[in-house]
């Protein structure tokens, strides 16, 4: 996995992580608006069954996104020089922490989807309140681990390059690449081609 990650091109990434999400949407909105009765109007069920798929297509997404992630910062460790530590074990954590959450959330996402909003009573969606106690504040520690795996990722990337300890203006750069990885992408991939093009170790 990690060697198709980093030798992928970055247009492959690009269609991997935008292309099927895009190919969900158009045919989600074509099986909307075919299933549409004029006479009678949209069904807001029909509507709720074709929107329970997206869980699924969020997994497929973030396994994309993570295995990326996973591949650069795991998959470069061996080029970095054995006088700089980087605390892989913190960074493991984070990752795994913001991953099961997104799993978990999708999970209950689907599982709220499919009960249909359109039959659920009142009495049901006020019991569904207290979870957002628990929610939010999971929401915003997995913020945090989200910018930690960036720090992190855009460190390893660019302590390969300059081969030397770094401060965060020096991979400032790749972290907001990272950050806005849909722009990103078509600049940190052919870096990332570049420094294991040789590499018979991943």
């Amino acid at each position: 996995m990690i060697s198709f990650f980093l030798k992928a091109k970055h247009w492959q990434l690009f269609l991997l992580l935008f292309g099927i999400p895009f190919l969900f949407q158009f045919v989600f909105f074509v099986n909307v608006f075919s299933s549409i009765d004029m006479e009678v109007g949209p069904n807001p069920n029909e509507f709720f069954n074709f929107f329970s798929y997206f869980p699924m297509i969020l997994i497929l997404f973030a396994a994309i996104f993570f295995g990326w992630f996973w591949s650069m910062a795991i998959g470069l460790q061996h080029k970095i020089p054995d006088t700089i530590k980087m605390n892989v074990k913190r960074f493991k954590f984070f990752f795994f922490v913001l991953l099961i959450y997104i799993l978990l959330l999708s999970f209950l996402m689907s599982n709220f989807l499919n009960s249909s909003l359109t039959t659920m009573q009142e009495s049901e969606v006020v019991s569904i309140i207290p979870y957002f106690t628990i929610i939010i504040p999971m929401h915003l520690f997995s913020m945090f681990c989200m910018f930690y795996m960036l720090y992190f990722v855009s460190k390893t990337i660019k302590t390969v390059e300059l081969q030397r300890e770094l401060r965060f203006s020096d991979f400032t750069g790749e972290f907001f690449l990272l950050w806005f990885y849909f722009i990103g992408i078509w600049i940190i991939q052919p870096k990332i081609n570049k420094m294991v093009a040789n590499d018979i170790t991943i």
